[in-house]
């Protein structure tokens, strides 16, 4: 599957490459609202992540034009503009979901997903590593047949290692992934999550590697 990314600033460029590269997916950019345009009407982008404040031609009018070509490609607008008339107005042009910033890219990607099975993803999509299994489409977990109580946050956090199992992350890593572009949370918050998370699978499942970061104990996916 192809996604478009239309967005002009770098760092939120650079910070979606990478979750959804990682997630598995072909990953186009167009940094203005012409680019965006003249790459979202080809039939080989499957969807668009589009911001609204874009240079050269708005998104809001990006998205209108768009919606009269291909009418049925799904569209998420990403965004600062969190006021309820903004989302609204853009919904009734034709968006299919409404993401503020900052945002978590494990929540964007569920989003991605959604859009995505009437595609031809299909539903109930699981992945598993060393014992563990999350059903993405029922957003459930379970650890060597037994099913896992796990919060939201949890959930994503795990997602990020079983789908890499093996691969170290380090704490900022792992904030970018699941808590988000721009976090300002409390400094320890990863450390917390981790030890949730080894109470629940088992402590042997993630392994600490001194002075680097966190890894899940190999396994196929």
């Amino acid at each position: 599957m192809a996604v478009l990314v239309v967005e002009d600033e770098e760092g939120i460029v650079s910070f979606l490459r990478r979750g959804l590269e990682n997630a598995g997916y072909q990953v186009q950019v167009a940094h203005d609202g012409i680019d965006g345009l003249v790459m979202a009407v080809s039939p080989d982008v499957d969807l668009v992540i589009l911001d609204l404040g874009l240079p050269g031609l708005p998104g809001e009018e990006l998205l209108r034009r768009l919606r009269r070509r291909r009418p049925s490609v799904p569209v998420i607008v990403l965004t600062a503009k969190d006021a309820v008339g903004d989302r609204v107005a853009n919904l009734d042009a034709g968006a299919d979901d409404y993401m503020v910033k900052p945002f978590s890219v494990n929540e964007l990607l569920a989003r991605v997903r959604a859009r995505l099975r009437g595609q031809g993803q299909e539903r109930g999509d699981a992945l598993s590593a060393g014992g563990v299994t999350l059903d993405l489409g029922s957003h459930t977990a379970s650890v060597d047949g037994a099913t896992l109580s796990l919060s939201a946050r949890e959930f994503a956090l795990l997602e990020v290692f079983i789908r890499h199992p093996g691969q170290v992350f380090s704490q900022p890593q792992l904030l970018d992934l699941v808590w988000g572009y721009d976090f300002d949370g409390a400094s320890n918050v990863v450390e917390v999550y981790v030890s949730q998370l080894r109470r629940k699978i088992g402590a042997e499942r993630i392994h600490t590697v001194r002075g680097v970061g966190y890894r899940l104990a190999g396994g196929d996916r």
